[in-house]
């Protein structure tokens, strides 16, 4: 909780309006999707400026309070999470699209803007913002720039760090930084716009990012395959890719996708199941003519990698088709998954899969495992089910005692323990299998510099000194 003093000090800078401290709004602000840390925020501000951010920031420093940055609090590693009593800044409020620039192809957004927003307005223009995921109608650019998002256009676009041109930050001691103004060649010496760019809060706050966009997707063939062999999906993926550009490259076992058709009441997409299914999306050649499709497809048949598969007829059944993929989220929530980000170089990612897969069957024998993820660019997620009669704490001890096996095999194949979600509070004490020593003593370095304090998202990516 705030002091009487803390709380007037700050009333003198934001309306007292604007500053929520009532419960709901602590809880609701307070925690991102992750449910395994309790949220204890001492207050909530919303900011409508550049200048109140600051303001905001210097009072931190002055009391000696902590900043937990909000954004559509979409994470899944617990980096929005307020649990030590720290100020929750939201960015909801400052969702401001302007300043486009035809000729550049860029477009400055404030924080709070949520990512389907900016994609409508792209669209409007005649263009795209490639970015995208299933939390683009509630996540927001400067969350999306703080975690450095990925989703399921990586394999074509890259992550979000691909797309800022420019941005505007309020550093840790309140100063405001202008990262490379929004300029395709600038040499100029250190990028300061990389250091923020997946820093997760804990070096200042993104308050205003210029985006690029660039030409509309060409048309797209969008097809369901269904494999019995999860090693196998690699080879369906270099049999389109060397024929077609893919613009999507997913996958997801039988088990995710029984809780997506339960969720939905939907029928299942095939007539027979497979253990294993790829979703993928493809352009189409000028002509617009799907033989160069339907010509990998049979190759895949004809190598036995591939069982069955439906090819899309229509947008609508491109969209039915993508809800199989992007509905799995919201589908295993109620079970409070416990889950692992990882990802390794393509080439490796069979051997690593069939180690994987007798690690996980020996080490979680009794509980539900599901998989899916981005495998077109190595990414892999490990969802384990929360079984309805564990207590949380317990579940998460369990989960966590595997995690040493998991992260040791993803060292040996020079993997990451966190390929998109971020690091957070739930992946912090992993950072080692991926960073080494030194690695993380410079990154401390650099929060050093950029937040003397320590107030910016304390205690999350890095653990607190001491």
């Amino acid at each position: 909780m705030l002091t009487s003093p803390q709380l007037s000090a700050l009333q003198a800078i934001i309306p007292a309006e604007r500053i929520h401290c009532d419960a709901d709004s602590l809880d609701r602000y307070g925690q991102d999707w992750t449910r395994y840390t309790r949220p204890q925020a001492a207050a909530v501000v919303f900011p409508l400026s550049i200048e109140e951010v600051q303001a905001v920031v210097r009072w931190a420093n002055a009391q000696g309070v902590a900043i937990v940055p909000s954004g559509g609090r979409t994470g899944l590693s617990g980096g929005a999470v307020a649990a030590q009593g720290e100020v929750v800044l939201s960015f909801e409020r400052m969702n401001r699209i302007d300043q486009f620039d035809p000729l550049a192809r860029t477009v400055r957004c404030q924080a709070g803007v949520v990512t389907a927003a900016l994609q409508a307005f792209a669209q409007e223009q005649g263009l795209l913002y490639p970015v995208d995921f299933a939390s683009s109608g509630s996540s927001q650019i400067g969350g999306n720039i703080a975690t450095n998002a990925g989703g399921i256009r990586v394999v074509r676009y890259g992550m979000t760090r691909d797309w800022i041109a420019g941005l505007t930050v309020v550093t840790g001691s309140g100063e405001l930084l202008q990262c490379n103004l929004g300029l395709n060649k600038n040499n100029s010496g250190y990028d300061f716009r990389h250091l923020f760019i997946g820093s997760e809060g804990t070096l200042g706050l993104v308050v205003e990012a210029t985006v690029r966009l660039c030409d509309p997707a060409p048309p797209s063939a969008v097809l369901l395959l269904a494999v019995p062999q999860l090693p196998d999906i690699m080879a369906v993926f270099h049999a389109f890719r060397s024929r077609l550009t893919l613009q999507a490259f997913e996958f997801f076992s039988d088990q995710a996708l029984t809780h997506v058709l339960a969720a939905r009441q939907a029928q299942p997409p095939l007539a027979e199941r497979q253990p294993f299914y790829v979703l993928l999306e493809c352009e189409l050649p000028p002509s617009a003519d799907d033989a160069p499709v339907l010509q990998a497809f049979e190759h895949c048949l004809e190598q036995g990698w591939v069982v069955d598969g439906v090819l899309a007829q229509s947008q609508q059944q491109a969209r039915a088709l993508w809800r199989l993929r992007e509905g799995i989220s919201a589908a295993i929530t109620p079970r409070t998954p416990y889950k692992n980000d990882i990802a390794v170089v393509i080439s490796r990612l069979p051997d690593f899969v069939s180690w994987l897969q007798a690690l996980l069957a020996r080490d979680y024998p009794d509980f539900e495992v599901l998989w899916y993820g981005h495998i077109g660019d190595g990414n892999l997620h490990i969802n384990v089910l929360k079984p309805e009669s564990w207590e949380l704490e317990e579940f998460r001890h369990a989960c966590e005692a595997v995690n040493k096996q998991v992260f040791a095999l993803v060292a040996e194949f020079a993997g990451s323990m966190s390929a998109e979600h971020g690091v957070g509070l739930l992946k912090r004490d992993y950072l080692g299998v991926t960073r080494s020593a030194a690695d993380i003593a410079l990154m401390r370095g650099v929060k050093a510099v950029f937040d003397p304090n320590n107030i910016m998202n304390p205690g999350k990516l890095l653990r607190r000194a001491g």
